[in-house]
């Protein structure tokens, strides 16, 4: 008999304008002298504002540190430097606050606090890692939901590759799920990363590992996505809308802890080799990945196409996935996201190295069916 772990720890607070919490949840968390993570490009945005508005002002011996670095695509150096401001500023707490990059580097740099000089290539040779700096994380984009994982997705110096760093003491110790923080992300913007936390799911439901509590907040998900993404693409002002997707895309994270397929190990050599937003490299090796596997495994998406409401019951399992395939090809369309990697700078040299790489890949370990280095090259081919 194998041993099955099922764990959701992590606090959110859902709501719009529930930041306004944020000083009276610092205090109850202890953290006085917070190390603030993010990106250059959210510092301009109304997000950020609010989260300063919240934050408050400088007084009373208290005070915030800021680190704005982060590559869209994070590399070992971020966290690295994230880190150091830390050190150099005697700061005792994490916000993360922005997309899945700034939430990753902000969980990693803990790691270096308590290692300085630790290289991160050398991470799973130190299996202490209790005791780190406690992290508030604080999403402004509906896809990732790097905010409630296990995990950091890094691209390593010397590498150029991403790797997963996994470890239940990167979790946060509290997440912010405010969706007047998501009102201003462009609708491309919108769509990519809802098409991220839709693949989340996808392939944390059909990957074949056991856990049924997984399964079910997987299927819940999808319903979430597929009612509420197309309206917070048309209206960045809907707050039902935006407020779903954010819980929806908590839940890809919180079911993909069962791991995820070849959408995945297709999509990260796109951000390493190619600079591509990992949630559009999702959604343009989405559909493929589905076919592929559909064609191996009949019936695969047949609870999937019932999630996102249409009625196979009465079909074949061939049939019932098709239809699944389908809609879902036609609802990433009507989010502009029906377009070709070659359109995003994606060419044929590119392939056997993007191969190499999604070979090397884990999550197509834990995939609906085996794939292979030939199937990656189709794959490739296919989408490109």
């Amino acid at each position: 008999m194998s041993l099955v772990t099922f764990s959701f720890p992590t606090t959110a607070l859902f709501g719009a304008g529930v930041l306004s919490e944020l000083p009276k949840r610092l205090q109850i968390l202890r953290i006085q002298r917070p190390l603030v993570v993010t990106d250059p490009g959210l510092l301009s945005t109304s997000s950020f504002e609010l989260f300063e508005q919240a934050l408050g002002e400088k007084k009373k011996g208290k005070t915030w540190f800021l680190y704005y670095g982060v590559h869209p695509n994070p590399i070992e150096q971020d966290v690295v430097d994230a880190a150091e401001t830390f050190r150099a500023n005697d700061c005792d707490g994490v916000i993360a606050i922005g997309g899945g990059s700034p939430l990753d580097v902000g969980k990693a740099a803990r790691l270096l606090v308590r290692r300085p000089g630790f290289g991160l290539a050398r991470f799973y040779d130190e299996p202490d890692w209790y005791g780190l700096a406690p992290l508030v994380a604080i999403p402004t984009t509906a896809g990732t939901g790097s905010e409630v994982g296990r995990s950091s997705v890094i691209t390593l110096a010397g590498a150029r590759r991403k790797v997963v760093i996994f470890h239940p003491q990167l979790l946060a110790k509290l997440v912010f799920l405010d969706p007047e923080l998501t009102r201003g992300l462009p609708p491309g913007l919108t769509a990519a990363t809802g098409a991220d936390a839709l693949t989340h799911c996808l392939e944390s439901y059909t990957c074949p590992v056991f856990h049924p509590m997984c399964d079910g907040i997987a299927l819940e998900g999808i319903r979430l996505i597929v009612d509420a993404l197309p309206r917070a693409y048309r209206d960045g002002q809907d707050l039902d809308a935006r407020g779903k997707m954010l819980v929806a895309a908590a839940m890809g994270a919180v079911a993909f802890q069962k791991d995820l397929g070849v959408v995945h190990s297709m999509a990260h050599p796109l951000s390493t080799i190619c600079g591509m937003h990992h949630g559009l490299a999702n959604s343009l090796c989405l559909v493929a990945g589905m076919k592929l596997c559909a064609e191996r495994k009949p019936g695969l998406y047949r609870r999937v196409g019932l999630a996102c409401g249409l009625e196979v019951m009465k079909y074949s399992d061939a049939e019932a996935d098709q239809r699944t395939i389908a809609f879902l090809a036609e609802f990433l369309a009507g989010l502009g996201l029906n377009t070709k990697l070659r359109d995003h700078g994606v060419k044929e040299e590119h392939l056997e190295a993007l191969v190499a790489q999604a070979v090397e890949d884990p999550c197509h370990k834990t995939n609906a069916v085996p794939v292979t280095k030939e199937d990656f090259r189709k794959l490739y081919h296919e989408v490109l």
